[in-house]
């Protein structure tokens, strides 16, 4: 297991910062290495976030030393989305398969989790991320096809898009994790415009379907101190709870968006006027 660990930051100190101090700080580069589980360990609302690509091999998720428990999820609960091939997954024994785009929430208490490809030539991927639990709450699979769909954006601004809810409220119960997949039309390239912050969250965007040549730009900082990180395909990049968070690429692509925080109410944004951006 690949596993670090990124500190918070404050607005103040992060607006000294130059390109490089920027990517080290918020961009995860490395989320999928094959055969192998890469996660990254953040302050902000202690999150974990990253990849687990079995190729060859089944990977199974233990507790890295610095969470200090027995097990991955002793005190923490999980949310996984596979965007690659047909894969599974055990946990305490039980097998779920997960089909392309499929979701899994697993609750605080589950002490085995072991992930499998079905087809090491169409391998799958999952994505997880993982936040502290306070209590145990019922395991789902989430197949795509029950996720929370929510249509937003217009042509016009260059941001329609589709954003389907995974972990969330509307779908199930959980002790603060949310999750899900905004998937771009064609011809659109913004995300979250307006853009907003929400101080009492943090968020974790993952960023994928798109062809090699192409880069996103993903906005961050205060609203009148702003600064990009250039992101390529699957690649992650942390959003501290001050912190604008919005996107542009040079096509459409697919994100992935992990929150953990103070409360679940996903419409509690604290939204900026394009005008007021600086």
């Amino acid at each position: 297991m690949k596993f670090q660990v990124r500190y918070s930051t404050s607005p103040e100190d992060s607006k000294s910062y130059d390109t490089a101090k920027l990517r080290a700080t918020y961009l995860i580069e490395e989320v999928f290495i094959k055969d192998d589980i890469s996660l990254t360990y953040s302050h902000f609302d202690r999150i974990i976030a990253g990849g687990v690509f079995p190729v060859t091999t089944s990977l199974k998720l233990d507790a890295p030393e610095e969470v200090a428990s027995e097990y991955f999820l002793q005190r923490r609960e999980l949310g996984v989305i596979n965007i690659g091939g047909e894969g599974y997954i055990i946990y305490d024994g039980f097998k779920q398969t997960m089909a392309h785009k499929d979701g899994l929430y697993l609750g605080r208490g589950v002490q085995s989790i072991e992930f499998f490809s079905v087809d090491p030539n169409q391998p799958a991927k999952f994505y997880i991320n993982s936040s502290p639990a306070h209590k145990a709450y019922p395991n789902k699979h989430i197949p795509f096809s029950i996720t929370n769909p929510r249509a937003v954006g217009a042509e016009s601004t260059m941001n329609k898009r589709v954003i389907y809810q995974y972990l969330h409220p509307a779908i199930l119960e959980t002790c603060q994790l949310q999750m899900g997949l905004t998937e771009l039309a064609n011809g659109s390239s913004w995300n979250t415009m307006p853009c907003h912050t929400h101080e009492r969250r943090m968020e974790v965007y993952f960023y994928f379907n798109l062809p090699s040549e192409h880069r996103v730009f993903h906005m961050m900082g205060r609203p009148d101190e702003t600064r990009h990180i250039v992101m390529a395909n699957e690649q992650a990049v942390i959003s501290p709870s001050w912190s604008i968070h919005a996107g542009v690429a040079t096509t459409n692509y697919t994100f992935i968006w992990g929150m953990c925080g103070e409360n679940q109410a996903y419409d509690d944004m604290d939204f900026i006027q394009t005008k007021d951006l600086k």
